[in-house]
Order: C-alpha cells, then sequence, then structure tokens
C-alpha cells in the first residue's frame, strides 16, 4: 500500500523581483485529487491549512476567514509563492520521479529522506527542498 501521510519540513525560494523564501515543518496526508497539507511554524503554530477535492481547494489560515481557490495551484501559488506541482510532489515521495512541465527533480537522496525539485520555466526560477522526518 502506498504511503498517504508524511511529515517534514520543506522550503522554497522563489527568484522573483524581490526574491521569496518560505519555509515550514509540514503534514500532508490524502492524495493529488484529495488531500491535506498543514504548514506548521519553527515555534510549532500552525501557519495555515491547505484542503482540496475535486473542484476545490481552501486556505485556512486560522485568523482570516477561509479562502477558496478554484483549484489547488492556484492555492498553493497563493500559499507558497509559486504553483507547486502537487501531483508530481505526490509522485516524488512515493520515489516515482513523475515528469511535470518546467520542473526538474532530483530524487538521489530520497533514501535519505530528501527531495529537491527545480522549476525553470516559467519565470521566476523555484527551489523546492523537503526533508522528511524518518
Amino acid at each position: 500500500m502506498k504511503n498517504e501521510f508524511w511529515t517534514g519540513r520543506l522550503s522554497l525560494q522563489v527568484q522573483s523581483e524581490p526574491a521569496q523564501s518560505f519555509s515550514a515543518s509540514f503534514e500532508l496526508k490524502g492524495k493529488p485529487e484529495r488531500g491535506e497539507l498543514t504548514l506548521i511554524s519553527p515555534l510549532g503554530n500552525v501557519l495555515s491549512v491547505l484542503r482540496w477535492s475535486p473542484g476545490e481547494a481552501e486556505l485556512d489560515s486560522g485568523s482570516q476567514k477561509i479562502q477558496r481557490f478554484a483549484s489547488i495551484d492556484e492555492l498553493m501559488a497563493q500559499a507558497t509563492g509559486a504553483a507547486l506541482p502537487l501531483n508530481a510532489l505526490f509522485a516524488w515521495l512515493q520515489g516515482d520521479n513523475a515528469s511535470v512541465s518546467g520542473w526538474s527533480a532530483d530524487l538521489s537522496r530520497r533514501g535519505e529522506g530528501r527531495i529537491s525539485a527545480k522549476r525553470i520555466q516559467p519565470t521566476p526560477q523555484a527551489d523546492l527542498r523537503v526533508v522528511l522526518d524518518q
């Protein structure tokens, strides 16, 4: 059976003007079609919870009302500064080097719980790093 729950840390650097950087601990559960990503600060506070299912996606930032989006890509862009390829991320976590347009993944250290991926297109370039809890 495939894993449907991961924890660890992720960071995302976006080469925009000005450059954006995002880093948080995370809990990811579910599948590309339906799931939940909880982002947690270094102090253990929940920063936001992203939930998605077919045809809807929502961002719960706690203090604000829940924001709704037409797609998980729009939601990820709002939450992290770049539209992360969620389908590919699930595949990468499973060890499948899924290709996605504009992104290049490095799974060579997945056995150590480390995954990295770079977005070359579209600009701005982005660098994603994931370190899984062992």
